[in-house]
């Protein structure tokens, strides 16, 4: 029953064919109903691109923010009622691009909320543009000879002010659901960091075929580490907080 929480009128929704976003949207409402969220004690803020597009398909409190202010939004929201569960949904771009100031200091704050981050390494709602976490060397629309800029990790920046910090990909959907769960569960600021699957305006300039192909290599370039203290870049899993 997890279409409860979302709008039936506004699916399918209109991401790519292809698209990894809806696989993480199923998996957050997965995890409300494990939880057995009520609408009235959920809202869900985005920001903008792809990944903002989120907020708008849920049949609760949501707000859909300005490019780069969905974290401070959803503290707001939280400070006014702190019974709520406040979770943000936004893309890699949003939050660690324009907005990763305000996750730095969300997270320094330790903040009561879940930030849920779709890292698809691109821009891919403004038509494929380089991101934070464009790996190196990678061509895109704005980087045609490759990406000459270190790619952000936002691990250690969140984790040095010790906060949930969680990763998993879209391929390794059940252990997906089990971040979020952790994540809504956890008392203090969380992040769970979702590698997704851009096909249209990443993927076939890296040329893949298809969204499957994509898919695959996330199951061949993660592994899964049940107990870590810090994740390799390889590694998917839930850091342990003191």
């Amino acid at each position: 029953m997890l279409s409860k929480y979302l709008k039936k009128e506004s699916l399918p929704t209109p991401w790519c064919p292809g698209c990894g976003n809806g696989s993480i949207l199923r998996a957050v409402c997965s995890a409300f109903n494990d939880l057995q969220f009520e609408k009235d004690n959920v809202v869900v803020v985005s920001g903008i691109g792809c990944a903002g597009r989120s907020a708008g398909f849920f049949d609760l409190d949501s707000i859909h923010a300005a490019h780069g202010r969905s974290v401070p939004v959803a503290e707001g929201i939280k400070m006014v009622n702190d019974a709520l569960n406040v979770v943000v949904l936004s893309g890699d771009g949003d939050l660690l691009g324009i907005g990763v100031n305000h996750l730095i200091h969300a997270s320094r704050r330790n903040s009561n909320i879940t930030v849920v981050c779709f890292s698809n390494e691109i821009y891919g709602l403004t038509g494929g543009q380089s991101a934070p976490t464009t790996p190196t060397g990678t061509k895109t629309l704005t980087s045609p000879d490759g990406y000459n800029e270190i790619t952000m990790d936002i691990q250690p920046l969140l984790k040095s002010h010790n906060c949930f910090y969680a990763k998993s990909t879209v391929y390794h959907y059940k252990h997906l659901e089990q971040c979020l769960t952790a994540a809504l569960k956890y008392d203090g600021f969380s992040f769970v960091d979702v590698k997704v699957q851009c096909i249209t305006n990443n993927g076939r300039r890296l040329g893949f075929n298809n969204a499957t192909e994509m898919l695959l290599q996330f199951k061949e370039n993660y592994m899964i580490n049940e107990r870590p203290a810090f994740l390799e870049p390889e590694e998917l899993g839930i850091t342990k907080c003191s």
